[in-house]
C-alpha cells in the first residue's frame, strides 16, 4: 500500500464527470498522477492535462485503485478537493505599513484577519503577492509549468525603500525572480500601492522606469493609493492623498503612458479610478485602458460599466411602465450611478430611481469603495429613506458566491430591516439596465 507525503481528499465529484464515470467518490484519497506525487495544485494541474492519464486512488476501506484514462487535452477530470490548493495556504511573511488587514477592528470572522501570499492564488484567483513567500521551487515550477499570468506587488523597485514598506529584510532581494519569470517567459501583471511621501513622486518615476524593461512578459502595472482605515493606532502614520497629490500621480502616469504607448505600442502603466475622482478629472478613453486587465483591481470599472451602459441603453426601448426603487453605493461610484440613473428616467418616465451613497463608518470615510460597505451602515443610513419596490446592491458587497455583507449580516436580514426586497445585481451596464427595468415578480435577480 502506498504511503506517499503528499496524498489528497477529495471533496466532490462532478455529476457527469470522467472521475464519476470511474467510480471515484468523496472521501477517497488521490495519491499520484502517472506514477508522480502530487504536491499541490500546481503539480495536479499539469500532470492532469495530459490525454493519457493513470490515477492511483485509495478508497477509505484502503482498497487502491489504479484507473488509466483517455481524455482530451486538458479536458477536466472533474474533482474537487477538501483544500482548493492541495496544501495549506501560506501566510504572509511582511508587515507591511499600508496592509488593510493590520487596519481592521476586532470581532470579525477570523478569515478576515488571514494574510495570503501565496503564488498559487495568483495564478488561480489573481491575488497580488509580494515574492517574499516564494522559494526557487516555486520559481521553477511555474517556469516549468507555464503557469501565468503572476499577479505581482511590487509598490518600488528600489530594493532599500521596498524593505522598509514590507517591513521584510528579504524584500528587496525578492525583487530578483521577477527576472527569472521573465526570462521563463511568463506573463505577470503589477501593481504599486502608493503612499504619500513614501514611494510616490520621484520613487514612482525610478519604479516604472525599471519596471519598463520587463515588458512584454510584464504586461501591465497599477497604481492604487492607499487605503487608509479609522483604525491605525500604533501603526506607521501614513496620510491621505489630496485633490494636487492626486493630479501630480495623474500627470506622471500620462507622460509615461504617451511615451510607452509610442515606443512600445501598450500604455503598461495604469492609474486606479480612485485617483481620477480624486483629481476631479473624467476618466481616461477606452482604449487607454488596453484591454481592460487590472478591472480587479479598481482600474478601468468605472470606463467600462459607463460603455457597456451607453451600449446597452442605445439598444433599449423606453416604455411607460410605473416603477420607483433605490440604489445604494460607496462613494466612489455615486456620480457616474447617478447620472446613468438619470438617463435612464429620462428614458423611461414613469420610472424613478433613488441613489444613495453609503459612507463608510465601519472602517472611516477615507474608504470609499462598494466592496467595503458593511450591512449595519447601509441598514443605518437607508432606514426611514424612500427605497420605493426594490434596492439594488452590487454584488462586490457581499462575500464571495454568497449573500452575507462583510460584517456577517445576511441579505435577509437587511431586506428585514429595511423592509425592502433586495436584488443584488452583477457588474456590468447591461445587468444594470435590466435590474431597473425587469418588472418585480418574486423572482430574485440574486447573481454573483
Amino acid at each position: 500500500m502506498s504511503s506517499g507525503k503528499h496524498e489528497h481528499m477529495i471533496k466532490r465529484v462532478l455529476p457527469g464527470s470522467i472521475a464519476e464515470e470511474l467510480g471515484i467518490e468523496a472521501g477517497d484519497m488521490l495519491i499520484s498522477v502517472n506514477d508522480c506525487e502530487i504536491e499541490d495544485v500546481f503539480d495536479y494541474h499539469f500532470y492532469v492535462n495530459d490525454e493519457e492519464l493513470v490515477l492511483l486512488i485509495r478508497k477509505p476501506d484502503g482498497e487502491e485503485w489504479e484507473l488509466e484514462i483517455e481524455k482530451e487535452y486538458e479536458e477536466d477530470l472533474g474533482i474537487e478537493f477538501e483544500q482548493g490548493l492541495m496544501d495549506e495556504y501560506r501566510s504572509c511573511r511582511n508587515h507591511c505599513m499600508f496592509c488593510f488587514i493590520d487596519q481592521m477592528p476586532g470581532g470579525m470572522r477570523d478569515t478576515l484577519y488571514f494574510k495570503d501570499d501565496d503564488s498559487r492564488l495568483s495564478f488561480l484567483q489573481g491575488n497580488y503577492v509580494t515574492l517574499t513567500n516564494m522559494s526557487d521551487h516555486d520559481i521553477d515550477r511555474i517556469v516549468n509549468y507555464h503557469l501565468e499570468p503572476i499577479n505581482i506587488s511590487f509598490h518600488t523597485t528600489n530594493p532599500e525603500l521596498r524593505c522598509k514598506m514590507l517591513h521584510n529584510r528579504f524584500a528587496g532581494e525578492a525583487l530578483k525572480k521577477v527576472d527569472r519569470l521573465c526570462e521563463g517567459g511568463i506573463q505577470m501583471n503589477g501593481q504599486i500601492v502608493l503612499c504619500k511621501g513614501i514611494n510616490d513622486g520621484e520613487e514612482l518615476e525610478r519604479s516604472i522606469r525599471d519596471l519598463v524593461r520587463y515588458i512584454p512578459c510584464l504586461q501591465s502595472v497599477s497604481v492604487v493609493p492607499v487605503g487608509l482605515t479609522k483604525y491605525r493606532e500604533g501603526l506607521y502614520p501614513l496620510e491621505p492623498f489630496q485633490r494636487e497629490d492626486a493630479k501630480k500621480v495623474l500627470q506622471i502616469v500620462h507622460r509615461w503612458q504617451e511615451k510607452l504607448y509610442r515606443e512600445y505600442g501598450t500604455h503598461f502603466i495604469h492609474a486606479g479610478d480612485e485617483w481620477y475622482i480624486l483629481a476631479g478629472e473624467e476618466m481616461p478613453e477606452e482604449e487607454r485602458y488596453d484591454g481592460y486587465l487590472q478591472l480587479e483591481n479598481g482600474v478601468g470599472m468605472l470606463r467600462l460599466l459607463e460603455e457597456e451602459f451607453q451600449a446597452a441603453c442605445s439598444e433599449a426601448e423606453g416604455d411607460d411602465e410605473n416603477r420607483e426603487l433605490s440604489i445604494a453605493t460607496g462613494l466612489l461610484a455615486v456620480p457616474y450611478i447617478r447620472r446613468m440613473a438619470e438617463q435612464l428616467e429620462s428614458m423611461y418616465p414613469n420610472t424613478r430611481i433613488h441613489v444613495y451613497p453609503i459612507r463608510n463608518d465601519f472602517f472611516g470615510e477615507q474608504i470609499t469603495v462598494s466592496g467595503l460597505i458593511t450591512g449595519q451602515d447601509l441598514i443605518a443610513q437607508l432606514k426611514g429613506r424612500e427605497l420605493g419596490e426594490r434596492l439594488l446592491l452590487p454584488c462586490n458587497m457581499f462575500r464571495s458566491e454568497e449573500e452575507v455583507f462583510l460584517d456577517d449580516i445576511t441579505l435577509p436580514e437587511a431586506e428585514e430591516a429595511l423592509q425592502v426586497r433586495i436584488d443584488i445585481v452583477k457588474s456590468s451596464g447591461q445587468d444594470f439596465i435590466e435590474a431597473i427595468i425587469s418588472a418585480p415578480d418574486g423572482c430574485s435577480q440574486r447573481e454573483f
